[in-house]
């Protein structure tokens, strides 16, 4: 029979999507002491920080009414995980003892320093700092400014299209085809949407030099531009390879297909910041989710002496939203290629307001009230014929 008189101390660092779904189902044991560590007092819905800097949704959320009893929370940074003293060191000095770590530190912006005036005169958005700083910066701006955007991802994309559904002069530049995850169908449905709105785009055009009033181009062309918005490429934080523990290129945490470090079982890890078998998951909420509970549920195998489950994940489908009305839904195969389908308008709109934003808010607070109760699985193991291979791209701490 299982002792439960021992108590097993999980610290989980990271509030975000996949640490907050992993702290609300470690429940599932009553031995277990859950303390979850982030360095903001309120959750953070990243995915709608396009929509707070347009001012039409707020972003953060009281952690009270998503955590359920239980789970202990420290608002505070952790800088370290000294692996040999079983100690998350955190930026105030103090120090958890664990018996387990969940490292879902999620990922942040990148602003390139090879890129001249990027840093000083471009606006990120990935945090939620960066999104404060440049909505009050809107509010300054007047309606007519000219706005660059700089990526043509979805983040790159949502953010255009706030904006122009207001009446802003947007112009998006994409180092690649916008969209590029898409299939050239649901590409051109999105272009439609932007340049019918107002909005002008620029595809496979590189970004030479960002100034205080304007962009300027590979080619030589320069864009004026009161707010240059920067939304090309993330990174991760830097707790893993400050900690010892060996990471990909991007500083992502190198785990096997369990979830689990390479160089410490005592640490499994969930959403952007992980690397199953060198070869990572597409940075989303739809992936960290479900990791988050997967990590949860082998960290519980683990206490519980059982194997813990590997890898099985496939993706479906990824759906950008186009302002408040309209978005575009591109099916995919399960290793996340698109294929020639989507769905466009109104209906994908609704898909992206109703599932995609406040679909995860509504599977941590379901993970609150009943641990356990969302599926760890999100499809049929695209990942069966990595479970043996090893990471490829390493880089030594």
């Amino acid at each position: 029979m299982t002792d439960f008189n021992a108590i097993t101390k999980v610290v989980v660092i990271g509030g975000g999507y996949a640490g907050a779904v992993a702290a609300n189902r470690l429940r599932l044991r009553r031995d277990i002491e859950i303390t979850l560590v982030n360095p903001r007092p309120q959750f953070v819905e990243r995915m709608r920080l396009h929509q707070f800097v347009a001012g039409t949704h707020e972003a953060a959320i009281g952690y009270d009414t998503l955590l359920g009893a239980g789970v202990r929370f420290v608002v505070d940074r952790a800088v370290r995980i000294d692996t040999a003293a079983r100690t998350v060191e955190l930026s105030s000095g103090r120090a958890l003892g664990y018996d387990y770590v969940v490292y879902a530190v999620g990922s942040t912006a990148t602003v390139p320093a090879s890129v001249p005036g990027a840093a000083e005169f471009a606006y990120p958005i990935a945090e939620y700092e960066h999104a404060q700083r440049l909505r009050a910066a809107l509010g300054e701006a007047p309606v007519e400014a000219p706005i660059v955007v700089v990526g043509g991802g979805l983040t790159g994309i949502e953010t255009a299209a706030e904006l122009v559904e207001q009446g802003r002069t947007v112009t998006i530049v994409s180092g690649d085809r916008l969209a590029a995850n898409f299939s050239n169908p649901a590409r051109r449905s999105v272009t439609r949407w932007l340049a019918g709105n107002g909005g002008d785009v620029r595809e496979e055009v590189r970004v030479r030099e960002v100034r205080r009033d304007g962009v300027v181009l590979a080619d030589g062309d320069v864009l004026p531009s009161a707010l240059t918005i920067w939304t090309a490429g993330f990174g991760v934080p830097e707790l893993a390879s400050r900690s010892g523990l060996r990471t990909d290129e991007l500083g992502r945490l190198l785990t096997d297909e369990t979830l689990t470090s390479i160089d410490d079982d005592r640490i499994v890890a969930a959403g952007d910041a992980v690397a199953p078998s060198g070869r990572p998951l597409r940075m989303s909420c739809y992936a960290a989710q479900p990791l988050g509970a997967q990590a949860a549920d082998n960290v519980l195998a683990r206490i519980a002496g059982s194997e813990p489950s590997v890898l099985d994940v496939a993706f479906v489908a990824c759906t950008v939203g186009l302002g408040s009305r309209a978005g575009v839904m591109q099916f995919s195969r399960r290793d996340d290629t698109p294929v020639p389908m989507y769905l466009g308008g109104r209906v994908a709109g609704q898909i992206k307001e109703r599932v995609g934003l406040a679909g995860p808010i509504a599977t941590i607070r379901k993970e609150a009230r009943k641990p356990g109760a969302i599926p760890t699985f999100m499809g049929l193991g695209r990942r069966k014929e990595l479970r043996a291979a090893e990471p490829d791209r390493t880089v030594q701490p």
